[in-house]
């Protein structure tokens, strides 16, 4: 497996894995896909194995540190350092899951956010994911204040400094 920064080629294999990963009104949209990957290709990652997209992780950086819903369909330039580094979208191919593909996207995230000194890895997630963010070393911050896609949502923090 190799992860490298997202091109626009793999596009169509991004809506792929989202769509299998995330319901309709959680999904991020090709339209959202299109923005990030033109706006924060430096923190999109994607996982390949034989050049096939198998995985990805996003997000852009933020000044703030929990997600607010605004995010999902607004994108700014990262900053060159500094801010906490969240993550939109974190999916995997539904043949490659449970082989680390998760957790090697995540680490390679919060390789890049220590470089450019960011203070903490930041996202939300499902109550039933707790267990996983927290063995990859996050924390529960409590219930999120987001709405997006009319889900229950945990802020979840890996702190980098």
């Amino acid at each position: 497996m190799q992860i490298r920064h997202v091109m626009p080629s793999d596009l169509s294999q991004l809506i792929e894995i989202e769509k299998a990963g995330f319901s309709p009104a959680k999904a991020a949209t090709a339209t959202a896909f299109k923005t990030r990957i033109a706006t924060i290709s430096d923190t999109f990652l994607v996982a390949t194995e034989h050049e096939q997209v198998i995985g990805f992780i996003n997000g852009p950086v933020m000044q703030h540190l929990y997600l607010t819903d605004d995010l999902f369909t607004t994108t700014q330039p990262n900053p060159l350092a500094g801010g906490y580094q969240s993550v939109l979208g974190l999916a995997v191919a539904p043949s490659w899951r449970h082989h680390g593909v998760a957790q090697r996207l995540l680490t390679e995230l919060a390789q890049i956010a220590r470089h450019q000194q960011r203070q903490a890895v930041t996202l939300t997630c499902e109550q039933r994911l707790i267990p996983f963010y927290e063995l990859a070393g996050f924390h529960n911050d409590g219930q999120s204040s987001s709405t997006h896609g009319d889900v229950i949502w945990y802020n979840m923090v890996q702190t980098l400094v």
